[in-house]
């Protein structure tokens, strides 16, 4: 083997124990996001009602960002231990509304402050 050959085994080596490192750190990454949602699902659980539950997974499909808000809200005061029972389907809508109602205001462009 030649000293290029050799250099060029050396960087391939490299470059193998890189991508082999990077693929186990994207593994160890994507099995604790799915130990995170496995805690999160089980507190959700315990907190809604299946009602609840149901609605709150209609709504990730069509506004994902506003689920995942009301989830970490929810999550949230459980841990502040603010929830003593599970809670129905009308209070998450209510909850659902007021954060909606949150984030439109904010997206909102008031025309005539800006003079058009």
């Amino acid at each position: 083997m030649s000293f290029d050959d050799r250099e060029l085994e050396e960087i391939r080596k490299k470059k193998l124990m890189e991508l082999q490192k990077r693929m186990e750190e994207e593994r160890k990454a994507e099995e604790l996001r799915k130990k995170q949602q496995l805690v999160k699902e089980t507190i959700l659980k315990s907190i809604l009602t299946s009602e609840a539950r149901a609605r709150l997974a209609n709504v990730k499909l069509v506004r994902p960002e506003l689920a995942e808000q009301v989830e970490n809200y929810l999550i949230a005061l459980a841990q502040a231990g603010r929830i003593a029972r599970p809670l129905t389907d009308a209070e998450v809508k209510e909850i659902l509304a007021r954060l909606a109602g949150e984030t439109r205001r904010e997206g909102r462009i008031n025309i005539k402050e800006r003079g058009w």
